[in-house]
């Protein structure tokens, strides 16, 4: 189960609605098409993602790398 224990709250443009990341899949989906500058936050959460994807780790680790991702993107609206 990829499923975050509480959802993120994502904006990622001044003109798009709010996004609810309820999962790894949700979080990695917007990491791929929205966060394109490349950090070293943005890798270490798409890592992170594909780590649970694969089943070699667990959701908070990747919520968390997503988390501090967003922030550093500015699009985060709540955690």
């Amino acid at each position: 189960m990829s499923r975050f224990e509480r959802p993120v709250v994502v904006q990622v443009s001044r003109h798009a609605a709010e996004r609810v990341v309820f999962d790894v899949n949700d979080a990695a989906t917007i990491l791929l098409r929205d966060l394109t500058r490349e950090t070293k936050k943005r890798k270490a959460a798409m890592d992170a993602c594909l780590r649970v994807l694969r089943g070699e780790s667990h959701p908070p680790a990747a919520r968390r790398a997503f988390v501090a991702a967003a922030l550093e993107a500015k699009i985060l609206r709540s955690d």
